[in-house]
């Protein structure tokens, strides 16, 4: 069966892109496209991996982050920040909310896969 990758993120494009690159490459998305519905997926679905806007509506990714954390069933899941926050610090401010990773919007999708696979 293939990984299943839980993809929260408010931008079409952005999911259209994601969803694409992962599903031609065998995993298996499931979508949410702000926190509140990431977070009742994650805990429905229990995925392998979460890749997770911090530019969110209701609630931003790093609360989203800290929420997913909270629950026993998902603390080993891998989260990865995917995000156009690219100053100083934010990379930081991402992992102490609970992210194992980050990876910088615009992503590169040739590239994409193999910098989630580190995650697995």
């Amino acid at each position: 069966m293939s990984e299943t990758v839980l993809v929260i993120e408010d931008n079409e494009q952005n999911m259209y892109l994601m969803n694409f690159i992962l599903e031609k490459n065998g995993f298996r998305v499931i979508k949410a496209m702000d926190g509140k519905e990431g977070i009742e997926l994650a805990c429905r679905e229990i995925p392998g991996l979460i890749l997770l806007d911090i530019q969110l509506p209701r609630m931003d990714g790093y609360e989203v982050a800290r929420n997913l954390r909270k629950s026993e069933q998902l603390k080993a899941v891998p989260i990865i920040a995917v995000t156009s926050y690219a100053m100083v610090g934010d990379r930081e401010k991402a992992i102490a909310a609970g992210c194992t990773g980050y990876i910088e919007k615009p992503i590169n999708p040739g590239t994409f896969v193999d910098e989630i696979k580190k995650y697995l």
